[in-house]
């Protein structure tokens, strides 16, 4: 557990400096925009690293990972509606459409229902620290970016119809891909038994 934490904190911490604009003003003049832009993506990366290896390492060591809960099994068919939903609304943040314009955020929306999707499935102590972190801190950095006025990866580029086709083509495949293939693959967890 104490690797996830660890990791959890690295990532979480690096991502509370755009939440304060003036302290990352102040890095960024330090160091430079490039060099606090590196700086930022290796941290991010290390934490998430260690989030990943510690989360998988404690699937596979019995008695480290108590269950505290045990979620119904109808809970698994709300977690594959939200997650379609949040595949959607992950492609939607860098593709310039009226649901982007709509959702305002739609990264930090996606993150939402990702970390609470897995909630309803996962009563492990691990999962609840998890995606209880990341649902805080979607929480948390969604009321930073309307303070701060902060206008996401996108800028304030809009789009049309097009747009709206293009995130929903992509988000659909992106989503059908992951229930298929991608999460047995990448999580360990096949979603449809017998597809993988």
């Amino acid at each position: 557990m104490l690797l996830t934490i660890v990791g959890l904190a690295l990532f979480f911490l690096i991502h509370l400096v755009p939440t304060a604009p003036e302290v990352r003003r102040s890095l960024s003049e330090r160091m430079g925009e490039g060099p606090y832009k590196l700086f930022f993506s290796v941290v991010s990366a290390v934490g998430l690293g260690l989030i990943v290896y510690g989360y998988a390492k404690l699937h596979v060591t019995p008695g480290k990972n108590p269950i505290i809960w045990s979620p119904p099994a109808g809970m698994r068919h709300a977690t594959l509606l939200l997650m379609l939903f949040a595949s959607v609304l992950l492609v939607a943040a860098y593709i310039p459409s009226r649901i982007r314009t709509a959702v305002k955020h739609p990264m930090l929306a996606a993150v939402k229902l990702w970390a609470l999707a897995h909630l309803l499935v996962r009563g492990d102590l691990a999962s609840i620290v998890l995606f209880g972190s990341f649902l805080a801190w979607a929480v948390f950095d969604r009321i930073s970016v309307k303070r701060r006025a902060a206008l996401g990866p996108l800028g304030g580029r809009t789009g049309g119809l097009g747009g709206d086709i293009a995130v929903l083509v992509v988000g659909g495949a992106f989503y059908v891909l992951m229930v298929l293939w991608g999460h047995a693959r990448l999580i360990g967890v096949p979603l449809l038994p017998g597809w993988v």
